[in-house]
Parts: structure tokens; C-alpha cells; sequence
């Protein structure tokens, strides 16, 4: 397992953006599969996108073509573009070392960082 530390969020008008920021704690991110998550309000914890250590990425279909995920060897990365209120949530980077199939499953990610909330005012 890793430490994960997020960064960045707060409070956003609708059709803004924002950029979330997660590093590690004392090591490189390089051969980690690192993805986000996001729990709603009431809701239960949801992936939005993820990125393996070759680079290849995968989104949540509610968000494609306004968020992007990117990465290096320290810092993994959330740009998040058209924000709407559906997008109000605490959100979250997880990592793992191996590499599985299924990148949308919260079960198969082993660290996770403490959660920054993004808030999307109507």
C-alpha cells in the first residue's frame, strides 16, 4: 500500500473547472494503476476515471469528454471541465501495483487518499 494525498477542489459555479491533484507519500507513482473515485452526497462511492501505468485511460461514461486524467512518475491528476451539480462529491485517488482487468471496481484498489470535496453551486 501507498500514502495518497489529494489536493485541490472547493467550490465551483456550474460550467467551471477545476483540478484535483493526488501524490504519493515518500515514493513514485510509476507502476501503480491509479484511478479516482467520487461519493455523492447519500450516494455510494462511484469510479470516474482511471490510467494503468502504460498510460492507457478509462472514464466513467457521465463524465467523458469533460474530465481528463493524466499522470507522471509523482502526481496523478483530475482536470475537470463543465462542471454541473451532479458532479457535487467527495472525491478520491486510489492505487494499486497489480494489474487487473477492471478498473472500475473500488474493491481491486488497495490505497486510497483521504478524500477533497468539489462542490458545484447551480
Amino acid at each position: 500500500q501507498v500514502q495518497l494525498v489529494e489536493s485541490g477542489g472547493g467550490l465551483v459555479q456550474a460550467g467551471g473547472s477545476v483540478r484535483l491533484s493526488c501524490a504519493a507519500s515518500g515514493r513514485t507513482l510509476r507502476s501503480y494503476e491509479l484511478a479516482w473515485f467520487r461519493q455523492p452526497p447519500g450516494k455510494g462511492r462511484e469510479f470516474v476515471a482511471g490510467v494503468r501505468s502504460g498510460g492507457v485511460t478509462d472514464y466513467a461514461d457521465s463524465v467523458k469528454g469533460r474530465f481528463t486524467i493524466s499522470r507522471d512518475n509523482a502526481i496523478l491528476n483530475l482536470e475537470m471541465n463543465s462542471l454541473i451539480p451532479e458532479d457535487t462529491a467527495l472525491y478520491y485517488c486510489a492505487g494499486r501495483l497489480k494489474s487487473l482487468r477492471s478498473m472500475t471496481r473500488r474493491d481491486l484498489f488497495d490505497s486510497w487518499g483521504q478524500g477533497t470535496q468539489v462542490t458545484v453551486s447551480s
